[in-house]
């Protein structure tokens, strides 16, 4: 991997200018680079950062680029024409580019069960502006009364809750399907229901999913549990795109902390949530600034 990184992506903008960042997959040959950098500089851009990826067995070309530029010398409409010639003349399979400050939010749905940690950790750092997205709106197959404080948050944001009840005959797939309709890509915030094949290919879209990194060694009920009685001495959490292979599909994100035998189970929970939602938020957050692209068939470059 080939990295020029000067700045994060938090990195202050030139006043007047704006924030650019380029996602591109295409076949690998010679000159994409400099093509790249003709495009963001013949319009009086500057790059500043250029991450770029060619597998060893694959000529397949991944980069990532974030650059400044001037809007009034290089309007939106414009600056997509010419990211599309771009992409045409490499055959490109993947070309997005976004404007942070100028395109619109994401816009996605979270679906979550009883268990709140994953899905208040969202709300709350979608509240302090870290995570750019607008909520549609939290389905949820656990009944939570009026009091409750993820309630109360979502009532005193204005974001609808949505409880949909389950039993193994009946998914609410439908209903659910025609909730979501209107997002960019899914959330699953500790969802305790299997989506079906059916249900993925209807949506058509991302669909991010999280769970503990014990899989596959503590299966069902009481996860934490049964790893803390085993005694295990490094926890973790994986946050993937969801397939039709049960929490199989491609990791973005993986975390793991170390525990030992002077943790209590109550001290184990608490360590395994937070990674939980740490990583969760750290996936969103890769895939809403550009920096994940499909490699294979269950491999993710993450940039």
């Amino acid at each position: 991997m080939l990295s020029f990184s000067r700045r994060p992506l938090s990195a202050a903008v030139p006043a007047g200018n704006l924030l650019g960042i380029h996602l591109f997959q295409c076949p690998d040959t010679v000159g994409i680079v400099a093509k790249l950098s003709e495009c963001i500089a013949s319009r009086g851009g500057n790059i500043h950062s250029v991450d770029v990826f060619v597998p060893d067995d694959k000529p397949v070309f991944y980069s990532r680029s974030e650059f400044t530029y001037n809007p009034r010398l290089w309007p939106r409409d414009v600056l997509h024409s010419d990211f599309l010639h771009l992409s045409n003349f490499f055959n490109a399979q993947r070309s997005t580019v976004r404007v942070p400050h100028l395109d619109p939010k994401y816009n996605i749905s979270i679906l979550a069960s009883k268990q709140d940690h994953c899905l208040f950790d969202l709300l709350y750092r979608w509240q302090e502006g870290r995570l750019p997205l607008h909520i549609n709106c939290v389905i949820s197959n656990h009944d939570r009364p009026q009091d409750n404080h993820v309630r109360r948050f979502l009532h005193r944001h204005g974001i609808p809750y949505h409880y949909l009840p389950t039993t193994p005959g009946n998914k609410r797939e439908q209903e659910i399907l025609e909730l979501i309709q209107p997002t960019d890509f899914l959330v699953l915030a500790r969802y305790m229901q299997i989506l079906s094949e059916s249900f993925l290919k209807a949506y058509g879209k991302d669909i991010i999913n999280i769970h503990h990194g014990l899989l596959p060694s503590f299966k069902g009920g009481h996860p934490s549990r049964q790893a803390f009685n085993a005694g295990v001495k490094l926890i973790g959490a994986t946050s993937h795109f969801v397939t039709p292979e049960l929490d199989a599909g491609p990791i973005i994100e993986q975390m793991v902390e170390r525990v030992s035998h002077r943790d209590t189970l109550q001290s184990f929970v608490v360590k395994s949530e937070n990674l939980e939602k740490q990583c969760l938020a750290e996936a969103i957050k890769s895939y809403c600034e550009l920096r994940v692209l499909p490699y294979e068939l269950k491999k993710t470059v993450v940039f």
